[in-house]
C-alpha cells in the first residue's frame, strides 16, 4: 500500500496532517521530501499534481512497465529537456 501525506516535524516526531489507514504499531518506510528541494513555483505545481495523481492510484507500475511505456515515445526526449531548460 502506498499513502502520501503531508506531515509536520515537532519535538523529534513526524505528525501527519491527516489520518493514516495503519494498524497500531505497524512498521512503515518514510521518505522525507521538503518543499525547499523544489526550485520553482512550476516545480511545486507539478509536484502537487503528481501527488494528486498518486493519491488516486491503487497500482504503481513496475520499472519494466515504465521502461516499456518510455520506449514507445518516438524520437528522443533530450530535445524536450534542452528546450525546457532554455525557457528558464
Amino acid at each position: 500500500m502506498v499513502q502520501q501525506v503531508d506531515a509536520v516535524y515537532e519535538n523529534g516526531l513526524l505528525r501527519p496532517l491527516e489520518p493514516l489507514d495503519l494498524l497500531d504499531s505497524q512498521r512503515v518506510r518514510i521518505t522525507v521530501t521538503t518543499p525547499e528541494l523544489c526550485r520553482s513555483k512550476r516545480d511545486m505545481k507539478l509536484l502537487e499534481r503528481v501527488r494528486a495523481e498518486i493519491a488516486g492510484t491503487t497500482e504503481i507500475p513496475s520499472l519494466e512497465e515504465v521502461q516499456r511505456m518510455l520506449s514507445a515515445i518516438p524520437d528522443s526526449l533530450t530535445r524536450d529537456f534542452v528546450a525546457e531548460r532554455e525557457d528558464r
